[in-house]
């Protein structure tokens, strides 16, 4: 079965640029990629086949041979032909899709763009999972956390060698730490299989980390955490992941914040919610309430004669600081007009009385909805 047309695999035209074709190879890579797809083996050939177009394209001199002798450049049998292993250039159809990714997640990951050799090294980014409660999360904490990992290894000062050596240069590699290959046209660079891209080698290993450089070691790490932090909240430690491989640059600790709900508090961004029950006395008669603040202080509310359930009021400046700002969200209270219950013989006595002196106008919203109920049973009688 012939390929499809690379440009058409990946919906742009003949004259699209670099930037177009990398933007459209990035979202359908997001979409068909099989870690989205699981068990989905037409989504992971479809990712192949993507990765294939976009692994051509993005460069110049394989772009330029496609464009002149298309498919034929790439599998041996013309156009190109010739070369090792039936010619052609055997291209990764990952390769493109981890650019890509190195791109939109390099910081994260410790492979970002044109990192030399001196970076392949690097170890690996750790991520801590931690809850905090809103009050915490209102004024700020200072935590100890305990985090598992790799540190550089004592007896080797984190290089692999063995005490009284010293890596040597790769004889492979010359240190370069990459290789290259001519295959027809194109010149392949590939990582050095000799050191695998550290231009070193080392002949005589460390023991306790067996060459490697590391070894595994708990550690105890101080972290201050800010006022005004959110649910998902990342705090990235520099140079706190895993030690580097052979004495590369340390990763780094990416710590997520996590918030407990609270008993009292609703949090919406910088503002918080509370509802507050207020006595129906209270609510007919207007009066006072005493309310709670995030900070542990207490404010007096002012409740309007005739207050309704779901009123809503407002305290500026009592809600969350807001992250890395001098702002300060608002606390909204929420009346909840509470009927009162267990009443005795004298108490409903003084209710019937109370009842009794009733007009409507002392029940509005009851009144305007039994006039709209009547109106229309009697329309459905029509």
């Amino acid at each position: 079965m012939a390929k499809e047309d690379f440009y058409k695999q990946l919906g742009v035209g003949k004259d699209a640029d670099g930037a177009v074709i990398k933007s459209a190879y990035r979202k359908l890579a997001m979409q068909f990629h099989p870690d989205r797809n699981p068990d989905n083996p037409e989504a992971e050939q479809k990712f192949k086949e993507v990765s294939e177009a976009y692994d051509v394209l993005k460069d110049e001199q394989k772009r330029a041979a496609y464009d002149r002798f298309g498919h034929a450049a790439f599998d041996g049998n013309g156009g190109m032909g010739g070369g090792a292993r039936g010619g052609g250039f055997q291209g990764d159809p990952g390769s493109g899709f981890a650019d890509i990714f190195d791109d939109l997640f390099g910081d994260f990951t410790g492979r970002g763009r044109g990192q030399g050799r001196g970076q392949q090294g690097r170890g690996a980014d750790l991520r801590y999972n931690m809850e905090i409660s809103l009050e915490e999360a209102f004024a700020g904490k200072k935590a100890s956390i305990r985090v598992p990992g790799s540190i550089a290894c004592e007896e080797c000062k984190g290089s692999g060698a063995e005490a009284g050596s010293d890596p040597q240069v790769c004889p492979t590699c010359s240190g370069a730490g990459k290789v290259r290959a001519q295959q027809g046209f194109f010149t392949i660079e590939r990582t050095c299989p000799n050191c695998h891209g550290q231009g070193r080698v080392i002949n005589n290993p460390c023991k306790p980390c067996s060459g490697s450089g590391r070894i595994q070691k708990d550690r105890s790490l101080n972290v201050n955490i800010p006022e005004g932090v959110e649910e998902g909240t990342r705090i990235r430690l520099t140079g706190e992941g895993e030690a580097g491989l052979r004495g590369g640059p340390q990763g780094d600790l990416y710590i997520f914040l996590s918030i407990k709900p609270h008993e009292i508090f609703e949090r919406d961004g910088a503002d918080l919610h509370c509802v507050v029950p207020v006595p129906f006395t209270t609510a007919a008669l207007g009066g006072q309430v005493e309310v709670p603040t995030v900070s542990g202080g207490r404010a007096k509310v002012t409740i309007p004669a005739g207050t309704q359930s779901a009123r809503q009021f407002r305290l500026r400046g009592k809600g969350m600081p807001v992250l890395r700002s001098r702002n300060i969200g608002d606390l909204y209270i929420h009346t909840a007009v509470e009927t009162p219950v267990s009443l005795n013989k004298k108490q409903r006595e003084l209710l019937r009385a109370f009842e009794a002196e009733l007009t409507d106008k002392n029940n509005p919203e009851s009144t305007s909805f039994f006039s709209r109920v009547k109106g229309f049973w009697e329309s459905m009688k029509d």
